[in-house]
């Protein structure tokens, strides 16, 4: 037996070593193929800027290139594109001459570590070179598939994250307060529920419940969840927490308020008592303090900041929105509500 059980961890230790080992070897492939697109479209780059060469150069290279590699892929006429258009997006790499095989500075930085098709997506969906580079180090972090990435961009989580208003500075430690201020957003988006105005708070949380898969992408990462309406007996008396959550990288529970209307200082009150008995019940010893979030419809600034002096506990408010704004170029050619009434009054 003793044999056996020393062959299993022998096996074990052997499938480890070769997916770490298989792992490696894809990394480095992506990245040499990563290094050989840039190294491309910086070339053809140089040569448009020296000789004007036009479009129709692409086509002659794509035509020539497969020729004489015919079992490569990805030289298509549009992936050279592309690769044009990867190398104008981080010119930082190009030497102003043609780039030399082997160059290795690329490799140095994050969106080496991002499959090609990811940042073809990026080309097409972010033109803003700061907000690109954001959503290559979450990618990175959170290891998202390219349709996460799209729906990460399409949600607009470049201007949302690290938004809510807290007081996570006086009461949180430096490396906690500022992980936990990244991870909250604001607003959070709940259009998935498909309710265009929701007038009592039951009626949003049953729509986050029924939808937790989506409610859990629009939270992030690290989010577990552990119960609704979660009760806590206290002094004889009974209370519910709308939602509460754990978070495994902040190793803390989140309890989750959600109101239907406008933001007032007296909810703050109400979490800051949820996260003393959260605290107290339930939090173990080896786990950060609890965290407790507002989610409103409505919020004003500086009201909140108020509410959340000389609170002890951390909390942040954020809004949510229901829907998806308008585009503005629609704005102008939607009726009013008023003209719709005005109709169907002369109707």
């Amino acid at each position: 037996m003793e044999n056996q059980d020393r062959y299993i961890t022998f096996l074990n230790r052997l499938k480890t070593d070769i997916v770490n080992a298989r792992l490696k070897a894809s990394l480095t492939v992506n990245e040499q193929l990563l290094q050989l697109y840039w190294q491309i479209g910086d070339n053809i780059n140089y040569q448009r800027n020296k000789e004007g060469w036009g479009t129709k150069i692409i086509e002659r290279l794509s035509s020539d290139l497969k020729k004489t590699f015919p079992d490569m892929k990805g030289i298509s006429t549009r992936n050279l594109k592309y690769m044009q258009s990867f190398a104008e997006a981080y010119p930082m790499f190009s030497q102003n001459t043609l780039a030399q095989p082997g160059s290795s500075a690329i490799l140095q930085v994050p969106l080496a570590k991002l499959p090609w098709y990811h940042h073809i997506t990026l080309l097409d969906k972010v033109k803003n070179a700061g907000e690109r580079l954001f959503y290559i180090h979450e990618a990175i972090k959170n290891g998202w598939s390219r349709n996460m990435m799209v729906h990460q961009i399409e949600s607009a989580l470049y201007t949302r994250q690290g938004l809510a208003t807290t007081n996570f500075d006086e009461t949180l430690a430096a490396s906690q307060s500022e992980l936990a201020q990244e991870i909250f957003k604001d607003p959070y988006k709940f259009d998935f529920i498909g309710m265009a105005d929701v007038h009592f708070e039951k009626d949003l949380e049953n729509g986050l419940v029924d939808n937790m898969t989506k409610f859990l992408l629009e939270l992030g990462n690290g989010f577990s969840f552990v119960g609704r309406q979660f009760l806590l007996s206290i002094g004889g008396e009974d209370f519910f927490i709308d939602l509460l959550f754990y978070h495994l990288k902040l190793r803390c529970f989140v309890v989750v308020e959600l109101k239907t209307g406008k933001f007032v200082p007296e909810f703050a009150g109400k979490l800051n008592f949820y996260l003393n008995v959260v605290d107290s019940e339930l939090k173990h010893e080896s786990d950060q303090p609890s965290i407790g979030i507002l989610i409103c419809k409505e919020k004003n600034k500086i009201v909140a900041e108020y509410a959340l002096k000389g609170i002890a506990k951390p909390i942040g408010v954020s809004q949510y929105n229901l829907t998806k704004a308008i585009p503005s170029e629609l704005q102008g050619s939607l009726p009013a509500i008023d003209d719709i009434l005005e109709n169907l009054n002369s109707e």
